[in-house]
């Protein structure tokens, strides 16, 4: 038996175009983001899925159902432990100005590595990183053979994904996740593999602002 998940990032939202912090906070997708999504889920229309999971935001929410318009029948069920890292009171600043302060590597590795204290009024990173293994170990759990359908947010499938592949010996990822993107791992005789990364069927490219070089968790670079 082997299980394949599919691992979709959120199509672009007003806030990914205005450049501000989004984790717990929402926006909607724009009108771009939405097409882009619409691309996406024809990339996955003829997947045959036996679950769909998706984080509770509004933005994970709408681009889950568009793919699942493809797919009758398909009930979707929201998991809290796909939420994005919260940045607690930072939500909505401006990145270029937050990340001039705050390096990303230092925060996201430690953040990674589960020791990181949390912005106020956020997450640690043990807190992050336990609730997201319980999420995917819940759907792992719950679908051991066939396509599943997984929507959530930047960090949180960046951190899942390189949660395996160092696992399994694959290194660190080194692409990063485009808005609408598909990613894949695979689970078979309880091994987990992670198959693509950043697959781009809506073409948004690289998000802006990543820098050369890019390697997650950035310890392992």
């Amino acid at each position: 038996m082997t299980l394949t998940l599919h691992l979709v990032r959120h199509g672009r939202t007003v806030y990914n175009t205005e450049h501000l912090l989004q984790g717990w906070c929402d926006s909607p997708l724009t009108p771009e983001g939405l097409d882009g999504v619409r691309a996406t889920a024809e990339a996955l229309a003829e997947v045959p899925f036996v679950a769909a999971y998706a984080s509770p935001l509004g933005r994970t929410v709408a681009t889950a159902q568009e793919i699942l318009a493809h797919h009758d029948g398909l009930d979707l069920t929201l998991l809290d432990g796909l939420k994005e890292f919260s940045f607690g009171d930072h939500e909505k600043a401006p990145e270029e100005e937050f990340w001039s302060e705050h390096s990303p590597d230092a925060v996201f590795g430690a953040v990674f590595d589960g020791t990181f204290p949390g912005f106020p009024g956020g997450e640690s990173g043990a807190a992050f990183m336990e609730r997201t293994r319980q999420a995917f170990a819940r759907i792992t759990a719950d679908n051991p053979d066939g396509d599943v359908l997984v929507v959530s947010h930047g960090v949180t499938l960046l951190t899942h994904l390189a949660r395996v592949s160092m696992a399994a010996g694959q290194g660190p990822l080194t692409t990063p996740l485009p808005n609408a993107s598909v990613s894949e791992i695979t689970v078979s005789g309880g091994r987990a593999r992670v198959r693509r990364v950043a697959s781009d069927p809506a073409g948004h490219g690289i998000p802006g602002g990543v820098r050369p070089g890019f390697a997650f968790p950035p310890q392992a670079a």
